[in-house]
């Protein structure tokens, strides 16, 4: 297959806002693969790349890359190959050199359009609408298969395209015989979001679990024997990272176990240190393991797998049964089948604690990847703060033409001018989109090929989860998933909220 065929439908889907025909034209081209082009197709256009990380960015490579070429050559398993000697290329002595040597060929042979398709692929900037959920089903299609299983197969193995692969060589069969195996990371359930514990109840019925949502980091564990292995919700294995839950696991009464939980840093009362912190010792290669206010501890909400036997089609509560039989005081704090009272009162006791919410879970439900339904539900205070937005970006893929990602700031009590604490583009409508496009470049100040930078008089409503300690912006902290809401052209940026208050949040 021709490089460029990826590249059109990666375009076409981009325009395309219909779900259905963004599947339609995904299995068009998926049916043109070879079995070997397969995953590697599909790994593209899911905005992955099967060699991971390859430690190129957008500066290196807007410095590399050369004159376009004239006409189309390129073919997908040239790319692939490419991708992977760059890859396979070992620190040393003329690394760097032979690195250049393949990005420069590999982007010289490309047109214009493939170069474009190329760097956004490489830098993590490929968003056409087509990721897992909408490849998930281009698969299916593709293949003839249920999209149930398909769902089911990616969940237990991982990866997309290894399901692809599965799914056309193999059929049913092949995916069907697909299952849990210790030490092969699972696709994380997720939670969709509840306004109130009242409404979870409501929208759960009877029979639930109330689990205090933790401020750490989401891990799943595997053990076999004295081998463990411990996952993050991306299923990136960080297990050298991490040796202090390591031990914890070992010491577990099981021969093989898989769970799923949260790991964080806690103060010496017992409460949870910022969630940086914790985020900290994930890149550490252990290091600070041996300091007791580093210390990253465990606590689970799920076992899908225990001695041999697994659990993941069962219902929670016998899940649950499983991790307390083996790790009653590992579990994450819980009220079962409460009423409503208490179970409110299970959501001030956790905002009390220092954590970010609670998870309303249905007892009954078994344990499938994503947000399929709405089994689990997370509920956490919300905070809405009026800053000034300092700049804008253009965007990418359905978005590109429109100034899209937004720099905001908070209003410093002293100066009185804006002060930087993050970015976003979440949130942000087709309406306001197009509105900020024709709206912003009459307050711009001055632009680069990127980015509009405003006059601060700008003012957005965001709401945000919170805040964190953060070097990166001048004011020293970072809004944690910060969406927009509104902009408020009733207030002037002298009435946008003071970074003090947004430091209180710290607290």
């Amino acid at each position: 297959m021709r490089l460029t065929e990826v590249v059109e439908v990666s375009a076409a889907v981009a325009r395309d806002r219909s779900r259905t025909r963004k599947i339609a034209a995904l299995a068009t081209v998926l049916r043109s693969t070879t079995d070997a082009e397969l995953p590697v197709v599909v790994a593209w256009l899911s905005g992955e790349i099967p060699q991971g990380k390859l430690g190129v960015g957008w500066r290196s490579l807007s410095k590399l890359v050369s004159t376009s070429a004239p006409a189309q050559s390129l073919t997908v398993t040239a790319v692939d190959a490419a991708l992977t000697a760059l890859a396979g290329t070992a620190p040393g002595a003329g690394s760097a050199t032979r690195r250049n040597e393949i990005i420069v060929g590999l982007f010289g042979a490309a047109t214009e359009s493939e170069q474009k398709f190329l760097f956004a692929l490489l830098t993590g900037e490929l968003r056409q609408g087509a990721l897992a959920g909408v490849m998930t089903e281009a698969v299916a299609a593709e293949s003839g298969q249920a999209v149930a299983l398909v769902r089911r197969a990616l969940m237990l193995t991982g990866s997309l395209p290894e399901t692809a692969a599965l799914a056309r060589r193999g059929g049913t069969a092949a995916l069907e015989a697909v299952a849990l195996q210790v030490g092969r990371a699972i696709a994380p359930m997720l939670a969709t979001p509840a306004e109130s514990v009242a409404e979870a109840l409501e929208t759960l019925g009877g029979g639930v679990i109330v689990d205090y949502k933790l401020d750490g980091a989401r891990i799943q564990v595997h053990r076999r024997g004295e081998q463990v292995w411990v996952f993050t919700r991306t299923l990136r294995d960080i297990t050298a990272a991490v040796p202090d839950v390591v031990d914890v696991v070992r010491q577990l009464p099981c021969a093989s176990t898989i769970l799923d939980g949260e790991t964080l840093t806690m103060d010496e009362s017992g409460r949870p240190r910022p969630f940086q912190d914790t985020m900290s010792r994930f890149g550490s290669s252990g290091a600070g393991a041996d300091d007791p206010s580093a210390l990253l501890r465990p606590f689970f909400f799920d076992c899908l797998h225990l001695d041999g036997v697994d659990l993941i089609d069962r219902p929670l509560a016998q899940r649950l049964d499983a991790l307390t039989a083996i790790a009653p005081g590992l579990r994450i704090p819980a009220a079962v089948e409460p009423d409503a009272a208490a179970a409110q009162q299970h959501f001030d006791d956790a905002i009390a604690a220092g954590h970010e919410g609670v998870m309303v879970k249905g007892l009954a439900g078994p344990y499938a990847a994503g947000r399929r339904g709405k089994t689990w539900q997370k509920v956490k205070p919300v905070h809405t703060f009026d800053l000034v937005v300092l700049a804008a970006e253009w965007g990418s893929g359905r978005r590109r033409g429109w100034l899209s990602n937004l720099h905001l700031g908070a209003r410093d009590p002293e100066s009185g001018r804006p002060v930087m604490v993050g970015k976003t583009f979440k949130g942000l409508t087709d309406e306001l989109l197009r509105w900020q496009t024709e709206e912003f470049p009459a307050h711009e100040t001055h632009r680069d090929e990127h980015t509009v930078h405003l006059h601060p008089e700008i003012v957005v409503e965001i709401e945000l989860d919170g805040v964190q300690r953060s070097s990166r912006y001048p004011g020293g902290i970072a809004l944690r998933f910060a969406r927009v809401l509104r902009y408020r052209p009733d207030k002037t940026a002298d009435e946008a909220d003071t970074i003090d208050t947004l430091r209180a949040l710290l607290k």
